[in-house]
């Protein structure tokens, strides 16, 4: 219960962290020069929370990993790519072309099968 919860948190955390950074980045009111622009994401709060998400996300990392052997681990963040794809969809409007659906469902179907495997 407690590698579950440590997974789905881990999960959590990397995709709020992902769609933070593509909020604090894609403000198309940010000054598009180099400097200028870096400065503006700064300042945005999205930046912050990413930056917050990704630092806890490696403590909950590294709780999991204790747990779980690491290529059970791994395969199993791999859930965060169709995560971040799937809410990219819903909150930026991305598309979702026909490969890269069929790699969604190739990536949840390998963590169902990791996951049915059970940890060794």
């Amino acid at each position: 219960m407690l590698t579950a919860g440590l997974w789905l948190l881990n999960l959590l955390l990397d995709t709020c962290g992902q769609l933070a950074f593509k909020a604090a980045a894609s403000d198309p009111r940010l000054d598009q020069a180099a400097q200028g622009r870096w400065l503006a994401m700064a300042a945005r709060p999205w930046i912050w929370l990413g930056l917050f998400c990704y630092c806890a996300e490696f403590f909950t990392w590294m709780a999991f990993l204790s747990l779980v052997p690491l290529s059970h681990g791994v395969l199993l963040a791999a859930a965060g790519v169709v995560t971040v794809m799937l809410a990219g969809r819903w909150l930026f409007d991305e598309k979702l072309l026909p490969l890269r659906s069929a790699g969604i469902a190739l990536i949840a179907l390998g963590v169902v099968l990791v996951g049915l495997g059970g940890a060794q």
